[in-house]
């Protein structure tokens, strides 16, 4: 059944409307851009005329806001991949370590939740599988903002962090590793193919913090795309169905990334992500012991304040990736 004109006149009415904004969203800061510059140019030719401390200062500090207002067009500019506009979903894998590693996943996870809300995005956790003792073993975040798969694709790949271990009573350091996956969110008109005799569907009860608060029904979902063998899940919602649908999201998602991975295979711009969760392979290290460093090994742009970063301050190393790597970088 086809659907009616009025329904597709709507459709393309939002799509309009969509590409306008994203236009506007352009034109306008460097419509103000260019009358700031204009402005200054005026205070600069009254400056050679009569010298006034006042004016001065002025000048001065106007210039340095529009210095810095360059900046994030700057950065804005190397923000025009295909999916840079797009939601952001992140999922975190801990490597071998047990506890010590499941607690550098949570940590993580903490992270981006706090560096999302401090930019105004929503922060959706869509599954999270607890480790016996502490952290996670594994989880599965919506950031929903704009541009935030732009920036949070910098946080692509395995995160090392060195600290002296509370779970070690002999108060020895650890080693432990995440790997980070960034994918965006697909939009409902992007043709991502899903049969359904290619999806097995497990239900199951949902985690919970253990007691009177764990689910009595099945409502939780596991999803596993035969042909690729890519496996979602998601049991934030009381419903089976509901938690399906989100699932299936996060289904297409994957997908849709696999199939970008498969178009730039030639161009090697993911496998540096995909390799062993360990030594080596890691985009940034977090130094707790015996002193503080958040190093990133692609930009080499080194923090001292490891707390700060901790607390969802990565807007430096994402600037720094995206300034070396540019847009296309993927």
């Amino acid at each position: 059944m086809s659907q009616p004109d009025f329904w597709n006149d709507a459709e393309k009415a939002r799509k309009v409307i969509a590409e306008a904004n994203a236009l506007k969203a352009w034109t306008e800061p460097w419509n103000r851009l260019s009358a700031k510059v204009n402005d200054l140019e005026e205070l600069a030719e009254l400056l050679q005329m009569e010298d006034d401390a006042s004016l001065e200062e002025e000048w001065t500090r106007e210039v340095d806001a529009v210095g810095a207002d360059l900046e994030t067009l700057e950065l804005r500019n190397m923000l025009q991949g295909p999916e840079d506009r797009s939601d952001a979903l992140i999922t975190l894998h801990p490597g071998a370590g047990g506890t010590e590693s499941q607690d550098w996943a949570e940590m993580l996870m903490r992270m981006y939740a706090r560096w999302a809300e401090k930019h105004g995005f929503e922060v959706e956790l869509l599954d999270r599988l607890d480790g016996e003792e502490a952290g996670i073993k594994s989880a599965t975040l919506e950031i929903r903002g704009e541009y935030a798969y732009g920036y949070l694709k910098a946080e692509r790949g395995v995160h090392r962090l060195v600290r002296i271990s509370p779970f070690d009573s002999a108060g020895r350091r650890h080693t432990s590793f995440v790997s980070v996956f960034v994918y965006p969110v697909v939009e409902d008109d992007i043709e991502i193919e899903v049969r359904d005799e290619d999806i097995e569907m497990e239900v199951y009860r949902a985690s919970g913090a253990g007691g009177q608060h764990v689910n009595k029904t099945s409502s939780a979902v596991r999803l596993r795309h035969l042909p690729s063998g890519i496996v979602v899940a998601c049991q934030q919602e009381r419903s089976q169905h509901k938690n399906r649908a989100t699932a299936m999201k996060m289904l297409k998602a994957a997908l849709y990334q696999k199939a970008l991975e498969e178009q730039e295979a030639e161009k090697q711009k993911l496998e540096s992500t995909k390799t062993d969760i360990g030594w080596g392979s890691q985009i940034r290290s977090y130094v707790f012991q015996p002193y503080t460093m958040v190093n990133d090994h692609r930009t080499e742009l080194k923090v001292a304040d490891v707390q700060k970063v901790m607390d969802g301050d990565l807007d430096a190393f994402i600037e720094a990736y995206l300034r070396q790597y540019g847009a296309n970088h993927e």
